[in-house]
């Protein structure tokens, strides 16, 4: 592939309206003196403003706060205990955030820090306000830094690598683009490092056992790892309709280097991230309830709007928050289906209602919309 085709390529991540960057430890921590490679980050921290002037959204997903932390508490090198490791990520997250609070602040950008655990993308209440969080961080305009929280995490609640997390939080928020930066510059038929004559692979179409087989091991002494992890992330974002995008992140201002033609692996996805939800949507074999509504919503759902609860006649069955609903015209006929924003019980309070009185209604201000379009599938023209 020549320069003027990976810069083609590169147009995924130009083109993305959201992107997920994910940093590893050997990129941000230099691994002799257990310091932040701070020019590094400045060029990183400056690639992510150049994105945001082109009114892109970005999520990073960071690694480095054990790599940190662990040199403050003085901890001997090799493989840490749980509650050494745990330690070290208390006092190097702090460290992390400010670095990036401090470098992104140059380019007047807001910074939140987000710490998540498996749960928080397992579980569905949990998943919802993770979702619902990072969704409302992002159009304020600010870049969650996100990371696991390896101070509670425990070997049993845990991912233990950021390539999984960053995936699983890009199909979370519906991330067009994926990067993971590391220490290598994409994907190859066996181990370049053991290899010299494996071949770089710059496509992959499907994930098929021959390409699993292609993934080594754990390749850097700093982070928790290596092919397979970054294999197993691009299962996950591809089955979201993500693309994903392994590069080698060494060089200063890494994302502009792929942008500029830097030799890079993409894994293509077949479908968009809408595509793929509503997919999901539609092929929901069992939904938990109904919604009967009336000609006019139904009108308005024909016409690409989202579903007010003042177009709702009635709520059927039993559903929570999250759930996907089915949504019935006034003959009883099945025109849509949904992920539902309310459990049954506030539904039932605030039918008919106008969208302003919802928060009167229930006590607390919840969602404008019953469900959201963009959590909608039309199942009749």
């Amino acid at each position: 592939m020549t320069i003027a085709d990976r810069k083609i390529a590169a147009r995924r991540l130009t083109d993305a309206k959201r992107v997920i960057i994910k940093v590893g430890s050997s990129l941000l921590v230099d691994a002799e003196k257990g310091r932040l490679n701070r020019a590094w980050l400045e060029s990183l921290a400056a690639d992510i403003a150049r994105l945001r002037r082109r009114g892109q959204e970005v999520i990073l997903v960071s690694s480095g706060a054990i790599a940190l932390g662990r040199r403050h508490l003085k901890l001997a090198a090799g493989k840490l205990r749980l509650e050494e490791s745990q330690a070290a990520a208390a006092v190097g997250q702090i460290r992390l955030a400010h670095a990036y609070k401090e470098l992104l602040d140059v380019h007047d950008i807001t910074v939140a820090q987000v710490l998540l655990t498996l749960g928080d993308t397992e579980q569905r209440r949990r998943y919802l306000n993770a979702r619902g969080t990072l969704n409302t961080l992002l159009s304020l305009g600010a870049v969650p830094v996100i990371n696991e929280n390896d101070t509670v995490a425990t070997a049993e609640i845990r991912y233990g690598d950021n390539d999984r997390l960053a995936a699983r939080v890009a199909q979370m928020v519906g991330a067009d683009c994926l990067v993971l930066l590391s220490d290598i510059d994409g994907l190859y038929t066996a181990n370049p490092h053991d290899h010299p004559e494996a071949q770089f692979i710059a496509r992959v179409l499907e994930i098929s056992p021959e390409i699993e087989a292609m993934a080594g091991g754990v390749s850097s002494s700093m982070g928790s790892g290596g092919m397979q992890t970054k294999i197993a992330a691009a299962k996950i974002a591809v089955g979201a309709g993500c693309h994903l995008c392994i590069a080698k992140g060494a060089e200063q201002h890494p994302l502009k280097r792929i942008e500029d033609g830097a030799r890079a692996t993409w894994f293509v996805p077949s479908s968009t991230p809408v595509a793929t939800r509503k997919q999901w949507i539609a092929g929901t074999l069992k939904p938990a309830g109904a919604i009967a509504v009336d000609e006019g919503a139904v009108r308005a759902l024909m016409d690409g709007k989202s579903l007010l609860p003042a177009g709702v006649t009635r709520a059927v069955g039993r559903f929570e928050r999250g759930d996907t609903v089915s949504i019935v015209g006034p003959d009883g006929a099945e025109v849509a289906r949904g992920i539902c924003a309310y459990s049954d019980s506030d539904a039932a309070r605030i039918i008919g209602r106008k969208s302003a009185e919802i928060e009167k209604v229930l006590g607390f201000r919840g969602r404008d919309e019953l469900v959201h379009r963009d959590d909608l599938v039309l199942l009749k023209a």
